[in-house]
């Protein structure tokens, strides 16, 4: 049965003639009559008793109407309620991110204060999830993007940094070349325990004489405040020591790589208006929650395409 032949004659009803519903709905005349009698041939009864003095319902014309009248108040409800669920974004946002990007937590709390009937559920990995058979609708992504079926929405991009407390400092001495690292007990970030690490420092690479590989950035900085290594670490778990001078920049006249910072989600996946609203919120608002500056705005999301790419870390 074509729904809209049913509003069309519901509107009939309700206006008390063919041409009173014609002038309501906006519809030429000729257009509503044939409409009609299509669905009276698709039904094989007759609706209406037509008559100069205009329409009348037939008895299956009144059941008919009775009927298609709860079930078009219905469907408006139902639109009513789908229009009103997106207006306040409410549903479900399955996320991933890396274990330790602690300020996304920050982040993600901010915008469920934003949209308080969306619920969150979030999962942290290092390890590269496939966000198509894992059911993620968002990942968080850190370096060079290597997948060719996804989008990505680039955010930022930073530098890690090196760092020593300033008790490192005064028992090993503050390196002055990037050569000189070598000769001072150091702890790298390993994705596992068979990688080895090295360290390129403006147009140097330094292979650190690690006696300590982890893949726990956490780790990392708790040896480095207990004054026991050099190490790196992203600027959002450091920068709050060295502004209290518990750490130390080290050779910060020879920067180490960009990375960036992106957003991903399923390329034959249209994004959701919760998927929209927060891909929009944290481009808006990563900025302020990893206290650095965001990367210049992109025109449009862009296919995650590059064939070779640098580890993804954090």
């Amino acid at each position: 049965m074509d729904l809209n032949a049913v509003k069309m004659f519901v509107s009939v009803v309700q206006a008390g003639s063919l041409s009173a519903a014609a002038l309501r709905m906006g519809i030429p005349l000729p257009t509503l009559s044939r409409r009609i009698r299509e669905l009276e041939k698709e039904l094989k009864v007759a609706l209406l008793e037509r008559s100069a003095r205009g329409t009348k319902l037939t008895d299956i014309g009144t059941r008919l109407y009775d009927r298609a009248t709860l079930g078009i108040d219905a469907l408006a409800e139902a639109e009513e309620a789908a229009k009103s669920d997106q207006a306040r974004l409410r549903g479900r946002l399955r996320v991933s991110l890396p274990t330790e990007f602690e300020p996304w937590w920050e982040l993600i709390g901010a915008f469920q204060r934003r949209y308080p009937d969306v619920q969150v559920s979030a999962y942290t990995t290092d390890r590269r999830v496939d966000l198509v058979e894992e059911g993620i609708d968002v990942a968080l992504r850190v370096g060079v993007l290597v997948h060719e079926a996804m989008v990505a929405r680039r955010l930022l991009v930073y530098r890690h940094v090196l760092v020593a407390s300033p008790q490192f400092m005064k028992r090993f001495g503050t390196p002055d070349t990037p050569d000189q690292i070598t000769h001072r007990p150091c702890a790298v970030w390993c994705r596992d325990t068979n990688s080895g690490a090295s360290w390129r420092l403006g147009e140097h690479v330094v292979r650190p004489q690690a006696i300590l590989s982890t893949n726990s950035y956490l780790h990392l900085r708790n040896r480095a405040l207990a004054g026991e290594v050099l190490t790196e670490l992203p600027p959002f778990l450091a920068t709050a020591h060295l502004q209290s001078g518990k750490l130390c920049a080290v050779l910060a006249d020879h920067p180490m790589p960009e990375q960036e910072v992106s957003l991903l989600y399923p390329s034959h996946r249209h994004p959701s208006s919760i998927v929209r609203a927060y891909l929009d919120f944290c481009q808006a608002s990563v900025g302020e929650f990893l206290s650095l500056p965001a990367a210049r705005p992109a025109k449009s999301d862009r296919k995650a395409s590059s064939r070779r790419g640098t580890r993804i870390r954090g």
